[in-house]
């Protein structure tokens, strides 16, 4: 239970941490040779240098080689590729990560899952997922061009707490660079390739400034982006998500700032804000498919009714980073994130209330508001034992306050639910042997819900449920092993245990029996997932790969199941088994091709007797997926990029949710011109005719039975003076 002590020292703890840990870090990436021969050159005259890099998501100061689970690093080159081709963060992920779910091409990513399950977004560290009223808005909380790198840590975890069911997305903000005044400037537009017109254009706009003077160092940026109607390859309006939030025919803003100051070489504090913005501009309504026939959802010219959907997030952070506090190093960080996520407005039966308007007749949307204020503190000590011990402890807190509104009907859809927490955690990493570490740690999860009295709505038989306090106790560990037999090689292997919430407010605004008590109703128990995993890394700098095999479990799981126009959560006991797969090949000095693979297979137990009998569905899990690139540098000036992702066809229980399977190839390049440089790209370069994963296989709807985009065409300048 927690104690009534407890919010004095989140006080005293977020006092402290206001300060700011460096977000200069000094930082290398490995560095490729240019060819077999210059490997050999270099090797005999021992100048291959490859330092490190150091992931900041995994709070040990370790570097992937190091690391006893699958990480991915998306390098500023990668994410610049995927920025030439599409706009859509969702959609850059699913091409970079084969063990993503396809991209829905929506503002609203429920069924985007990793691994099949949830993984937990963080800008800089500072959490971006909502625990008790997740929106599937998560991956759209920042532009893609604010970001350097985004590190990915695979599967279940709890190094940063609450949510990492599926694994940790963590989107590493740029930096300034070297100079005390640079400036960067990007324009580029989208068309398709049929259907051009003013209705269809697309156009972003991006400039910002940074560098340092002294012992401070600054970074400020901002893009504006507007998109037109979207076209599917017959050069017919893809289907408009009135209701959920769309991309297409949409507004989008973000503005980034940061400053950093030096006390010293090992002393730093700082701050960051970030501003993101993506709204609809309502010129368009959802025109409803035949899914049995096989007519799409579509688009036609009009106003929807009510507000229109959005995405609005802060997203501030103070850091303080000392390197040599009693010869170990201090992390503190203190963060703030306000998100608004209002959806269209719809005649759901949900919304029904005869009091207000007749029966099917009462238009409302809901907006799901949440307000997080929390604290990390990080202390590493290497060095011990003859420099074979590192040990990595903290204390985090987390105080989430969420609540879902009916706009239009001014009602109370999800009381205000305030998330209490609070864990303290230690890490150790042992090197028994020359290459052989052994990883262990443990974190205490403390947790409380404060749910008031509430009645429910109309369509919930306006029940009263009496609130409570429920609270909940987890300690969680996790065990790994790493062995280098030499240099190009890396054995792993690990047991870790993830800590989520279920989705509270679903659970919440569902119940429609009276007499319901929140202290003892059994679906807001905790999701505990626990995953097991074993893999090979290999790496010469000419040829590269990594294989894995996973199985994560939950005893409780949480599985989303649609019933008529709404989505309710079934806790159910869940299991998923997969593996990834990748290779990399530098050709020569100017190509290099790469093929990575994901299989997985979900299973729940659909009559609770303790068997896995029934598959999970799209909603819930990606497909097999394949995804292979090319990367080309033909002159000191002009460079290309091709990528071919695959999806397999799957089948389900349901035979209506049967998956067909797609493929998308895009085409990117790169010409430097003597001031700034031209990107081009194609997207969907086939023209590749499509109904989305999530159409397919996720659920059975008239309304979002949507095609895929067609082939477009990208342009776009930048320069930095």
């Amino acid at each position: 239970m927690i104690k009534p002590g407890l919010t004095s020292l989140f006080a005293i703890s977020c006092s402290f941490l206001f300060v700011q840990q460096a977000f200069a870090q000094t930082q290398t990436e490995q560095q490729k040779v240019e060819s077999e021969e210059s490997i050999e050159e270099q090797q005999s005259a021992d100048e291959i240098t490859t330092a490190p890099l150091v992931i900041s998501s995994s709070r040990t100061n370790s570097d992937v080689k190091s690391s006893p689970q699958k990480i991915t690093v998306i390098t500023k080159e990668e994410i610049e590729q995927q920025l030439a081709i599409t706009t859509d963060s969702s959609k850059a992920l699913a091409n970079l990560l084969p063990a993503y779910t396809p991209a829905r091409e929506k503002l609203t990513g429920s069924g985007e899952t990793f691994r099949g399950r949830t993984p937990l977004f963080m800008i800089d560290g500072v959490p971006q997922s909502n625990p008790l009223r997740p929106t599937g808005r998560s991956a759209h909380t920042i532009d893609l061009a604010m970001v350097e790198r985004i590190e990915v840590i695979h599967g279940a975890n709890a190094i940063h707490g609450l949510g990492a069911t599926g694994g940790i997305i963590n989107y590493v903000t740029k930096r300034p660079e070297a100079g005390s005044f640079n400036q960067h400037m990007n324009v580029q537009t989208t068309l398709p390739t049929t259907g051009i017109s003013n209705e269809t254009d697309n156009y972003k706009l991006g400039y910002g400034f940074n560098g340092g003077f002294e012992d401070f160092d600054y970074l400020v940026s901002t893009t504006i982006e507007d998109q037109g109607l979207y076209l599917d390859a017959n050069g017919d309006p893809v289907g408009v998500d009135n209701t959920q939030g769309d991309l297409m025919d949409s507004r989008t803003y973000d503005f980034l700032s940061k400053g950093t100051y030096w006390i010293d070489d090992d002393q730093s504090i700082g701050a960051e804000f970030n501003y993101f913005r993506s709204e609809g501009k309502q010129n368009y309504v959802s025109v409803t498919g035949d899914r049995d026939n096989g007519i799409p959802t579509t688009s036609e010219k009009g106003t929807p009714v009510g507000k229109a959907p959005r995405n609005q997030v802060y997203t501030t952070s103070l850091d303080y980073e000392n390197k040599d506090f009693l010869d170990m190093d201090l992390k503190v960080q203190a963060y703030y994130q306000d998100f608004e996520g209002r959806f269209g407005a719809t005649i759901s039966d949900s919304f029904q209330d005869t009091s207000i308007a007749p029966d099917g007749t009462l238009y409302d949307q809901s907006q799901a508001d949440s307000t997080k204020v929390g604290s990390k503190v990080t202390l590493v000590k290497d060095g011990l034992l003859d420099d074979r011990l590192k040990l990595t402890t903290g204390f985090d807190v987390l105080s989430d306050t969420t609540d879902q509104k009916l706009v239009l009907t001014d009602r109370s859809w999800v009381p205000e639910t305030t998330y209490f927490n609070y864990a303290p955690f230690l890490q150790a990493e042992f090197e028994a042997l020359e290459g052989l570490k052994f990883h262990t740690g443990v974190r205490y999860e403390v947790a409380e819900l404060d749910v008031p009295t509430f009645q429910t709505v109309a369509d919930a038989n306006s029940v009263t449920v009496d609130g409570g306090t429920p609270s909940f106790e987890e300690t969680l560990v996790n065990f790994g092993i790493t062995y280098s037999p030499v240099e190009t090689v890396s054995l792993f292997g690990n047991y870790s245990e993830g800590f989520g919430m279920p989705d509270v407010g679903r659970v919440l605004r569902g119940i429609n029996d009276p007499g319901q008590d929140v202290d003892s109703f059994l679906n807001l128990e905790p999701i505990v997932t626990d995953n097991i995993e074993v893999g090979v890394r290999y790496d010469d700098t000419v040829w590269d790969a990594e294989f894995s095999v996973y199985e994560s479990n939950a005893d409780l799981g949480s599985r989303l199941q649609q019933v008529g126009d709404d989505f309710f959560v079934e806790r159910q006991k869940t299991r998923i088994r997969g593996l990834e797969a990748s290779v990399g090949y530098w050709l020569n000095k100017e190509n290099k091709v790469g093929v990575g693979y994901a299989y997985s297979q979900g299973k729940y137990d659909s009559d609770e007797n303790g068997t896995l009998d029934a598959e999970l569905d799209g909603l819930n899990v990606a497909p097999n997926r394949l995804i292979a690139t090319w990367g080309s540098t033909w002159s000191d000036n002009f460079s290309t990029f091709l990528q071919v992702q695959h999806n397999f066809s799957k089948n389900f229980d349901d035979p209506e949710k049967e998956f067909s399977g797609y493929t998308i190839t895009d085409l990117a390049a790169t010409y430097k011109l003597p001031t700034g440089k031209v990107n081009m790209a194609i997207e969907n370069l086939f023209n590749e005719d499509y109904i989305t994963y999530y159409s397919q296989s996720a659920l059975v709807n008239d309304d979002r039975y949507f095609k895929g985009r067609g082939r477009t065409v990208t342009v776009g300048y930048s320069v930095d003076f």
